[in-house]
């Protein structure tokens, strides 16, 4: 194959082997320089000596790639401070390839690492570098550590190039946002960046697993089989392929219309996914107002009326006189009304902009 298709397949690789890495590493800009030895990245892109390329293997360049992404994205980082920009440019290699070795990547021989920077940060490294320099009393490299634009960019480029590193700071943050939430970033990546500990999941993420533990085909022990319960006999209902679900709107005047169309929004997008199903739909402030069934394909859309004071339980009264099979009832509330002395028998979800004390289900913060 030649270098662009070799350099195309080990993108394709670092993506499905390291999504964290890859999908950052989509963003760089490569750039074709056989003036560098084999490989070099800044901010905003990535450049490769021809000869490099030829020579290395997939795996060493997916390993290139990575190591590319991840200086693009701590190009931004104002840990550097004072300290001199080679020598911390350097300091950051060390780190980042001993990360990556400790991920299995394979590490070309031209890339910068030692066993003594194991599991140390930039900081630490850029000490023991120093201090490296001081003891041998060599100079530092003239030239080098000046951060600054050369004469030669126009006031075009530097605009330029200013903007295409805050876009990519933005999206790089974002990459870090979603792979932390799904536990899928690299071993020390730490040492890299401040993880910030999320307090709660996402909403949709918490939705999304909710319906999913309930969109199966199975037996329910819950309810039981009504048709044997005069003789005290308890059996699993059958479920049908049918997934049924059962969703209220509070219309009291207090309910947030925004957040029920982001609410509503997510509920048609993740219906989508599931091949059948039926929404029984009701509205109620402080009595039934709407109730309104909904199969598969149809979009589920919410019509508000009342306007008065919130009371859950017709909500509940209805379920249990008409909707036997229920399993899980999706709330959408501010939470400002009266509960039901007794706990249902199926799940509640309380989709509510706030977290207070309930008496029973769970609440999914939106």
């Amino acid at each position: 194959m030649n270098y662009e298709q070799k350099i195309s397949k080990a993108k394709a690789k670092l993506l499905v082997n390291k999504p964290f890495l890859g999908t950052l590493a989509s963003k760089l800009k490569l750039m074709k320089n056989d003036d560098i030895q084999a490989f070099s990245s800044d901010g905003t892109k990535f450049e490769y000596n021809d000869d490099f390329i030829h020579e290395s293997s997939l795996e060493e360049l997916e390993f290139t790639f990575a190591n590319g992404a991840m200086h693009a994205s701590m190009a931004y980082d104002n840990r550097q401070g004072n300290r001199s920009n080679w020598l911390w440019q350097l300091s950051c290699d060390y780190a980042i390839n001993d990360m990556l070795v400790q991920s299995g990547m394979q590490r070309p021989y031209q890339a910068h690492y030692s066993e003594r920077f194991t599991n140390m940060y930039v900081e630490e490294i850029y000490a023991e570098l120093q201090a490296d320099i001081i003891r041998d009393e060599n100079e530092m490299p003239k030239n080098q550590d000046d951060d600054t634009q050369t004469h030669s960019n126009t006031h075009e480029q530097i605009q330029e190039q200013t903007l295409d590193e805050q876009l990519f700071k933005e999206f790089a943050a974002s990459v870090l946002d979603t792979y932390e939430k799904k536990g899928e970033l690299p071993k020390s990546i730490e040492r890299f960046f401040k993880i910030e500990p999320f307090s709660k999941l996402d909403w949709r993420e918490q939705l999304r697993d909710a319906l999913n533990r309930f969109a199966k085909d199975d037996y329910a022990q819950m309810p039981p089989n009504k048709k044997f319960l005069s003789q005290g006999i308890y059996l699993p209902s059958s479920t049908s392929e049918t997934f049924e679900l059962v969703i209220a709107v509070d219309s009291s005047g207090s309910v947030d219309e925004k957040l029920l169309d982001a609410f509503l929004s997510e509920i048609n997008s993740l219906m989508l996914s599931i091949p059948k199903y039926k929404i029984d739909l009701l509205i109620c402030d402080d009595k039934i107002r709407v109730y309104k069934e909904f199969l598969s394909g149809e979009y589920l859309d919410v019509e508000l009326v009342g306007g008065g004071a919130t009371d859950f339980r017709p909500v509940f009264e209805f379920i249990n006189k008409e909707l036997h099979n229920t399993k899980m009832l999706l709330y959408f509330t501010d939470l400002e009304g009266i509960f039901p002395q007794e706990h249902p028998f199926y799940e509640v979800k309380w989709i509510s902009p706030k977290v207070q004390e309930i008496p029973f289900g769970e609440i999914i913060q939106i």
